[in-house]
C-alpha cells in the first residue's frame, strides 16, 4: 500500500471519529436548544442541559416547558421544580398548560398545587377547563314514590365546577350523582301527594341544595336542574293488593283449619256412637241374665227398628220420597 493511500485512509477515520464526536457532543450539550431557551428570555445553563442527560431526564421536554412559561409570564416556575415533576413521574407540558389557562382566567394556582394535583392522577388541565367552563353531569332516571302511593320518575342535571382547592383528595362525581339522587329520593318521599312534586318541581332543587351536597367532594355545585318528570306506577295499591292478597291467604288457611277440626270431631262423635251401639248387645244379654228384658220385648223393639228403617228408605230422595218429588 502506498504512502498516498496510507494517508487518505487514515483522513477518513479522523473525518469519521470527528463527527462521531459531533454527535455525541450535540447529544449531550444540546447547543440548538440552548440558543432557543437563550433567545427565548428563558436561559438555560449548558451544564444544566448537560446534567439532564446524565440524570435521563429530556432536556426538550423540560426547555419547551419552561420556555412556554417564560413567554405566558408565569412567575416561580423553575427549571429545577420542572425536573423533579418529571422525574416524581408526572406531565410536565400538561401542568405548565393548566398554569397558563389558570393565569389567563385569574385563577390563583401554585405550581406545587398542580404538581399535585398531576401526581394525584387527575386531569389538572382538565379541572382548570372546568373551573372556567362548569361541567353538566345528568343523572340517570331516579324513581321514587310519594306518600299517596304514587311513584315519580325524575331526571336531573347537576352543573359543577371544579375546586381547586378540594381536587386532592375530594371525592369525584360518582359521590355526587349518589348525593343527588338520594336527596331527591327524600324530597319526593316526603311530598304529601305526587301532585305537590308535580306542581313545585323546583322545590326538589332548593331542598337538595340546602343540604350541601358538594361537602368533601372536587366540585362546587353552582345549580340542580329537574330535566323530566314523569308518572309511574301506583304502588300504594299495589301493596294493597299484595297485603289483601296476603290477608286472603291466612283467612283460607285459618277456615281450612277449622274445617279439618270440625271434620276431626265429627269422625270422632261417630266413634264413640259406633262405640256406644256396640255396647247396646252387652246391655241386652245382660238384661236377658239378670231377667230385666223379657222375648217379646225384645221382638218389639226389632218390630220398632224395622218400622224405623222401612220409614227412611221410603223417605229417601232416591226412592220418591219428599226430596224427590221437590226435585
Amino acid at each position: 500500500m502506498s504512502g498516498l493511500e496510507t494517508g487518505a485512509l487514515g483522513a477518513i477515520g479522523l473525518l469519521v471519529a470527528a463527527v462521531a464526536a459531533l454527535i455525541f457532543g450535540l447529544y449531550f450539550v444540546p447547543v440548538p436548544l440552548w440558543i432557543a431557551a437563550w433567545s427565548s428570555g428563558a436561559y438555560v445553563g449548558l451544564f444544566t442541559l448537560v446534567g439532564m442527560r446524565l440524570r435521563r431526564v429530556p432536556p426538550a421536554t423540560i426547555v419547551n416547558a419552561h420556555i412556554s412559561a417564560v413567554k405566558a409570564g408565569l412567575q416561580g416556575v423553575s427549571i429545577n421544580e420542572l425536573e423533579a415533576h418529571y422525574l416524581a413521574g408526572g406531565n410536565v407540558v400538561r401542568v405548565v398548560n393548566a398554569l397558563i389557562s389558570a393565569d389567563k382566567a385569574n385563577i390563583t394556582m401554585p405550581f406545587r398545587r398542580a404538581a399535585a394535583i398531576d401526581l394525584a392522577g387527575r386531569d389538572v388541565l382538565e379541572a382548570v377547563k372546568m373551573s372556567v367552563i362548569p361541567k353538566v353531569i345528568e343523572t340517570a332516571s331516579i324513581a321514587a314514590v310519594a306518600k299517596d302511593g304514587i311513584q315519580l320518575v325524575a331526571v336531573s342535571r347537576v352543573t359543577v365546577r371544579t375546586n381547586l382547592d378540594r381536587l386532592v383528595g375530594g371525592a369525584g362525581e360518582e359521590t355526587i350523582i349518589a348525593r343527588v339522587g338520594e336527596g331527591m329520593v327524600s324530597t319526593i318521599g316526603s311530598a304529601t301527594t305526587h301532585k305537590d312534586v308535580l306542581e313545585n318541581p323546583n322545590h326538589i332543587s332548593k331542598n337538595i341544595l340546602a343540604r350541601g351536597l358538594d361537602a368533601g367532594t372536587a366540585y362546587e355545585i353552582l345549580s340542580i336542574d329537574i330535566a323530566d318528570v314523569n308518572v309511574g306506577e301506583n304502588i300504594g295499591a299495589k301493596l294493597q293488593i299484595d297485603q289483601a292478597n296476603a290477608d286472603k291467604q291466612i283467612a283460607q288457611a285459618k277456615a281450612e283449619e277449622r274445617r279439618a277440626m270440625a271434620v276431626a270431631l265429627e269422625q270422632e262423635m261417630r266413634a264413640r256412637v259406633v262405640e256406644a251401639e256396640a255396647e247396646v248387645p252387652r246391655a241386652m244379654a245382660a238384661a236377658f241374665l239378670q231377667g230385666n228384658l223379657g222375648i217379646m220385648d225384645y221382638y218389639r223393639m226389632k218390630n220398632i227398628q224395622a218400622d224405623s228403617s222401612m220409614r227412611e228408605a221410603i223417605a229417601a230422595p232416591d226412592n220418591g220420597g219428599p226430596a224427590g218429588l221437590r226435585q
